[in-house]
């Protein structure tokens, strides 16, 4: 987890509880820990990053058989649906940003291919590792993409 301006192991088990999603509560494990927490803090400086996954989507991960979600139309895509919220907090202000959309991985390929296109053009090319976030413009990012697959939100001063 990212606490206390750094990287730290947790010990004992991850809490659980309901999580305020834009979309109506949900429960949730927190400090469920993925690249997030490595990626944010490089460009980025917050002295805390709670990460909260909901039980569904976590149980789908463990689930016995992993071959992961079944298409459901021409295009490939399947039914599932995703919801991510990043709300951030700072000087008293708070903003959310929603990204959602259907079939995850209808979004990382060209999300991918964006941003090796972005590079390719002369666009974020930092020499040496750097996240995402760093190299390009979010908004400007998740615009470029088809808005059938994504819709992406930024809300000021919202409540949590």
């Amino acid at each position: 987890m990212y606490t206390a301006g750094r990287l730290q192991y947790r010990n004992g088990e991850q809490p659980r509880t309901d999580f305020p999603f834009a979309i109506g509560p949900r429960p949730v494990i927190g400090e469920f820990t993925m690249a997030d927490s490595a990626t944010i803090p490089t460009h980025l400086d917050v002295p805390e990053i709670a990460t909260y996954m909901t039980t569904g989507a976590v149980d789908d991960l463990r689930a016995d058989n992993p071959s992961g979600p079944v298409a459901v139309d021409a295009r490939g895509r399947s039914a599932q649906t995703f919801h991510v919220e990043v709300i951030a907090c700072t000087a008293g202000k708070t903003r959310r940003a929603i990204a959602a959309g259907r079939d995850i991985y209808a979004v990382t390929a060209p999300l991918v291919v964006e941003a090796a296109m972005r590079i390719l053009a002369g666009e974020g090319a930092a020499a040496g590792p750097a996240s995402a976030g760093s190299r390009f413009d979010p908004q400007r990012l998740l615009g470029a993409l088809d808005p059938e697959h994504l819709t992406f939100t930024v809300a000021a001063h919202t409540t949590v």
